[in-house]
């Protein structure tokens, strides 16, 4: 797969992966959290914050990765 094209996909699947997760972390949290103290959601908040970096270090590494030698 040509580099340029593996770097346009990534960013699009990087994009939604974000959107995806900010709106099913809030949606999770407008359900569990409701009656939590304040210090409960804040450490979800920031665990969740900083979860979606995983999967995107994984995207991020692909879309770096070796050039194919189909190119």
């Amino acid at each position: 797969m040509p580099v340029r094209l593996r770097k346009f996909l990534g960013t699009i699947v990087i994009v939604a992966l974000v959107i995806i997760y900010a709106l099913v972390a809030t949606a999770v949290a407008t359900v569990l959290l409701g009656d939590q103290p304040w210090w409960i959601a804040l450490l979800y908040f920031l665990l969740t914050g900083l979860l979606w970096i995983l999967p995107a270090m994984v995207i991020i590494r692909w879309m770096a990765g070796p050039p194919s030698n189909s190119d």
